[in-house]
């Protein structure tokens, strides 16, 4: 293989060996003339002449033979491992008495050393989709989060002054019982299939009423850059089955569409938005209060739609697949 520091590059193996086959020099002469050595120049000459301009090509370094390579058997055993069992090197050697490290080699050239590719429960591969225009479909959910007390929740000031901090958040007496919570914030969220533009609301319930109000005010936040709604998708909670969320459906225009039971993947893009929203947002610093992990929200929600490059689109913002925006060409 040709190297940065290498004398013959396959332009300069042409030359050498057409002025020895074609021309007849020397093989000594044409080793001087180009700085090489008799035999560099023997071997290129002699590739030339057997098989041509494909003789002087790069070649792969790779043995013809591998005595002490792993066997067939052996690859197929620990690819059904990794695939179906999704275990570690560590963990297939000791079941197949080998190596970690030549597990992993295999697994490496198996190209099953990550399974970002493959189901974790099914180890099925993974069947990822996308459609191909803004509001062809959007997704909706809703996020649980305890709420959080006044001085900080127990993530960043420990247990103990957690629980105290709750206790007093809801008229209890500090010494409470261990565990009261002060109740919970129900975060909808709405994200387009295409773009991964979002959308969220906070509120204190997730009943089909509130569920309705939220994709009413999330169509028309779609609308009014440019987006008309197709298409829900939902899973089956109570308030996306409901009468309600039907004929909302049917009033917008808007074809419903309910995932697989207890198969949360079909959901996936709005699944992998809340572990996002979770560290971005709901988790990423310290709140005093439930209001202040509210207020701050709409901020983020900005940031990601306008700023935070997502690799799922070539790390680029979301709104940057909507076109025609006011504003997006200046």
């Amino acid at each position: 293989m040709s190297h940065a520091n290498a004398a013959l590059a396959p332009v300069q193996r042409l030359r050498i060996a057409r002025l020895i086959v074609d021309q007849g020099w020397p093989v000594a002469h044409a080793a001087v003339f180009f700085h090489v050595s008799w035999p560099t120049a023997k071997r290129w000459a002699n590739r030339y002449a057997a098989m041509g301009r494909d003789g002087v090509q790069d070649r792969s370094s790779r043995p013809y033979r591998s005595p002490n390579r792993t066997s067939q058997e052996l690859v197929r055993k620990i690819v059904h491992l990794r695939w179906k069992k999704r275990l570690g090197p560590v963990a297939i050697g000791a079941k197949l008495g080998m190596p970690a490290s030549t597990v992993h080699a295999v697994l490496v050239r198996c190209r099953l050393d990550r399974l970002h590719h493959v189901d974790v429960k099914t180890g099925d591969p993974v069947r990822r989709y996308e459609h191909d225009t803004p509001g062809a479909m959007i997704h909706v959910d809703v996020k649980k989060l305890g709420k959080i007390p006044d001085g900080g929740g127990w993530r960043f000031v420990g247990r103990k002054q957690g629980n105290r901090n709750i206790a007093a958040t809801a008229g209890r007496p500090t010494g409470g019982k261990r565990g009261q919570v002060i109740g919970t914030s129900f975060v909808h969220t709405v994200i387009d299939d295409h773009s991964r533009v979002a959308y969220a609301e906070i509120h204190d319930d997730e009943k089909a009423e509130t569920a309705v109000g939220v994709l009413r005010r999330a169509v028309s936040w779609f609308e009014a850059r440019g987006v008309t709604v197709d298409r829900v998708l939902s899973d089956n909670g109570s308030a996306y089955k409901s009468h309600a969320w039907r004929d909302a459906c049917a009033e917008l225009n808007i074809r419903p569409k309910k995932t697989r039971p207890y198969r949360p993947q079909t959901n996936g893009k709005i699944e992998r938005f809340h572990r996002t929203l979770a560290d971005g947002w709901a988790f990423s610093r310290h709140y005093n209060s439930e209001s202040a992990r509210q207020a701050a929200l709409p901020a983020w929600l900005h940031e990601y739609n306008h700023h935070r490059p997502h690799t799922a689109i070539g790390a680029k913002p979301p709104i940057s697949r909507l076109t025609n925006l006011p504003g997006q060409y200046i």
